[in-house]
C-alpha cells in the first residue's frame, strides 16, 4: 500500500489519519452516527452506515492496520471471532476442503470442527512443522491452508515459509492468526500470506476494554470478505474504533516490553527446579526456536509451562500469586494467568486436549507491562509455597 510513513512506529501513529486535523483535533473523534448522508454513493456497499463498516472511524483504522502489515486493504470487525468466521465463510462453500494447523486456539477449533461441517465444508487438521506431509491431506476440492503464527497455546512457530510456497504451488489461499505476535514481530502479508487476522482484543488493542477483531490483506479477497461479513452483521462500534485506534499507538513500545518481559521470565522458569517443561519461542530449548528467530522480530508476551507436581499444583500455584489476575484473554497491560483447559481450551474434548499436550497442569501466562522483576518475584514465591 502507497503510504508516505516507513517505520512501524510512525504508521501506528499518523497512518490512516487525514491530511489536515478535523476541526483541528489532534485526536480524531468518533463519529457515532448510525446513519450518513448518500451523496454520491453509487452501489449499496457504497452507503456510509456502521454495519457496513465504512464510517470515517472504521475507513481511518483499515488504513493504518493495512500500513501496518504493508498489505493492499483492511478490514475491522466486532471481534476475534467475526473475523475468523467472515473469513471462512466468506471463502469456503459448501463442498470445499481446507487444511489447518492442528494446534489452534479453542474457539478456532471449536468452528472448524462442530460449525463447518454443517454447511458442508470439510477439512483436515496437518502438523505445522512436518511440510511433507501435507500433499497427501490435499483433495480436488482444497482452497485454503489455516495456521496461527505462534499456536495458542502450545506457542509452536509452523514452518510458515513452506505453507506460503505450499498454498502457491496448488493456487490455494494462504490464511494466517497473527494474534500471538502483533504486526510488531511479523507482518504475513511480507512474507506472501494473502490473509492475516488479528483478535484486536488482545494486543492491537492492548488495555483489556473492548472486544474487536481485524483481516488484512489481498484487496480481493479483503472486499470478498468485506461483504459477507456486511450481511452477517459482525461491525465495530465506531467508540470501540476509537479505543482500538488510540490503543493502536502505543503498540510497538508495549510490543517490544513485551517481548523482552517474557523473554526473562521464561528463562527464570526453565532454570526452575519446580518447573517440569516451558513453551516459549525466545528460548534456545524450544524446538521452533531457530525458525522463530529467522521469521520473528520478537517472541511475543505469552509463556505456558507445567509443574512438576501436575493439577493440584498448578491450581495452589496460580490461588498464591499476587500480582497476576487469574482470568482468560491475553495481551493487555496487566498480566494474566489461566489454565487453557479451563478456559480458552474448555470446548475442546479432553481426548484432543491431551493429545495436543494440553494437560490439567498446563499453564499459560500473559505477561503484562508490569516491572518484570516484581513479577519474577511473585511468580518465585507461589512456586515455593504450592
Amino acid at each position: 500500500m502507497d503510504n508516505p510513513f516507513k517505520a512501524i512506529e510512525t504508521k501506528l501513529i499518523h497512518a490512516g489519519d487525514p491530511p489536515e486535523p478535523i476541526e483541528g483535533a489532534v485526536a480524531f473523534p468518533v463519529f457515532q452516527s448510525s446513519t450518513f448522508l448518500s451523496e454520491g454513493a453509487k452501489s449499496y456497499d457504497e452507503l456510509k452506515y456502521i454495519r457496513l463498516n465504512n464510517t470515517p472511524n472504521h475507513v481511518s483504522l483499515h488504513k493504518k492496520l493495512a500500513a501496518l502489515e504493508n498489505a493492499e486493504a483492511a478490514l475491522v470487525t466486532a471481534s476475534g471471532m467475526a473475523a475468523i468466521s467472515a473469513t471462512l465463510l466468506a471463502l469456503l462453500a459448501s463442498g470445499d476442503h481446507f487444511l489447518a494447523q492442528d494446534c489452534l486456539y479453542g474457539g478456532t477449533h471449536d468452528f472448524f470442527t462442530r460449525d463447518l461441517p454443517e454447511l458442508g465444508i470439510t477439512f483436515d487438521f496437518v502438523t505445522g512443522n512436518d511440510p511433507g506431509s501435507w500433499e497427501s491431506h490435499l483433495k480436488p476440492q482444497t482452497r485454503l491452508f489455516y495456521v496461527e503464527t505462534i499456536t495458542n497455546p502450545l506457542l509452536q512457530v509452523a514452518d510458515l515459509e513452506r505453507v506460503v510456497s505450499f498454498c502457491k504451488a496448488h493456487n490455494i489461499i494462504s490464511v494466517i492468526d497473527n494474534t500471538f505476535a502483533s504486526p510488531i514481530n511479523f507482518r504475513p502479508p511480507e512474507w506472501g500470506f494473502d490473509i492475516s487476522i488479528h483478535s484486536c482484543t488482545k494486543y492491537l488493542n492492548g488495555h483489556s476494554d473492548i472486544v474487536a477483531g481485524a483481516v488484512i490483506g489481498k484487496r480481493d479477497l479483503v472486499e470478498k470478505i468485506t461483504r459477507k461479513l456486511n450481511h452477517l452483521g459482525g461491525s465495530l462500534d465506531p467508540h470501540a474504533c476509537f479505543l482500538l485506534d488510540r490503543g493502536l499507538k502505543t503498540l510497538a513500545v508495549r510490543m517490544k516490553y513485551h517481548n523482552q518481559s517474557a523473554l526473562d521470565i521464561a528463562r527464570f522458569l526453565e532454570n526452575h527446579q519446580a518447573v517440569k517443561k516451558v513453551y516459549y519461542p525466545g528460548l534456545e530449548s524450544h524446538p521452533d526456536h531457530d525458525r522463530a528467530a529467522r521469521l520473528l522480530d520478537g517472541f511475543g508476551g505469552m509463556i505456558s509451562f507445567e509443574l512438576k507436581g501436575g493439577a493440584e499444583e498448578a491450581d495452589q500455584f496460580i490461588k498464591k500469586l499476587r500480582i497476576p489476575f487469574v482470568a482468560p484473554s491475553l495481551g493487555g497491560v496487566e498480566s494474566l494467568i489461566t489454565k487453557p483447559s479451563e478456559t480458552s481450551h474448555a470446548g475442546m474434548n479432553p481426548q484432543d486436549r491431551e493429545k495436543l499436550g494440553i494437560s490439567e497442569s498446563f499453564i499459560r501466562l500473559s505477561v503484562g507491562l508490569e516491572a518484570t522483576q516484581d513479577l519474577i518475584d511473585d511468580i518465585k514465591q507461589a512456586l515455593e509455597q504450592s
